[in-house]
Parts: structure tokens; C-alpha cells; sequence
């Protein structure tokens, strides 16, 4: 078998239904659209959330909640990621995007307490959860905590 021999499995392609090509194909004269009114008319196209100008879902139900300008949201590494690192080392956030842990980007990061850690690591983060910090130290290490 060869590359230019590979076919789709068979039924998985559906050739597009050919609208307006006569009384033959099944699809002519008004080619689906039904015989008058807005719908039939080239061009239209309705608003997102119309709904045959009954209320529409979104203004309907009630507003809930707010949301809080100031809250911070935190990118969270459990303790267990940190075992990839050597023996000693200084672990940064640019460590932990480097390392795959962490996806680029500005926002804090937070170590939760989840796992266990092996290496005696010094850790800088911006924010440490109590377990998190506890088992850091109980394997040796250190934790630093980052402003900003």
C-alpha cells in the first residue's frame, strides 16, 4: 500500500446536497426553502439567540452573581511535578515553564499539597497552601515566597 492509494472508508464522505438544479434532482423550484416569508428570501439570516420574537432564553432568566475584578487567579503546581528537578536546585517559575510543568504566561503561581516530594528543592513561588510548604521542608528544602 502507498500513500496515493489511501481512501477515505467507505460512507464516511457525503457528497453536499446540490440545491436548485431542477425538478429532477428533487431540490428545485424553491430549492428547500419552503414557498414565502422571511426565511425564503435570499440574504437572511437571524439574529443569534432569535426565537421567532418570543423572549429569548438570555432575557428570560434572571442575572446572577458578579464577578470580581480583583480577584487573582493562580496557576497551581502540586508537589509531586517538582520530583523532575535535580538535587539542590533553585526552582523559578521560568524553571517550571521550561520544564513543561507550567504554560507561558504572567499569572502567579501557587503550590498545592498534593504528592510527595523526593528532592530537597528551594522553591520560589508566589504563594505556598500550608501542606504544600510542610512537605517541601520535611524533604529538605526550602520554600521562598515571590511579591508580585
Amino acid at each position: 500500500m502507498n500513500l496515493h492509494d489511501t481512501k477515505p472508508a467507505a460512507g464516511s464522505r457525503k457528497s453536499r446536497k446540490r440545491v436548485g438544479r431542477g425538478p429532477g434532482s428533487g431540490h428545485g423550484k424553491t430549492s428547500t426553502r419552503g414557498e414565502k416569508g422571511q426565511k425564503s428570501r435570499s440574504g437572511y439570516s437571524s439574529k443569534r439567540g432569535f426565537e421567532g420574537g418570543q423572549m429569548p432564553l438570555h432575557r428570560r432568566l434572571p442575572k446572577r452573581g458578579f464577578t470580581n475584578i480583583f480577584r487573582v487567579e493562580y496557576r497551581t503546581v502540586n508537589v509531586d511535578r517538582l520530583n523532575v528537578f535535580e538535587k539542590d536546585s533553585v526552582v523559578t517559575p521560568e524553571q517550571f515553564e521550561r520544564a513543561g510543568i507550567l504554560r507561558k504566561g504572567k499569572a502567579p503561581i501557587k503550590i498545592l499539597g498534593n504528592g510527595e516530594v523526593k528532592v530537597a528543592l528551594t522553591v520560589k513561588a508566589h504563594k505556598f497552601s500550608a501542606a504544600a510548604a510542610k512537605k517541601i521542608e520535611a524533604a529538605g528544602g526550602k520554600v521562598e515566597s515571590i511579591s508580585g
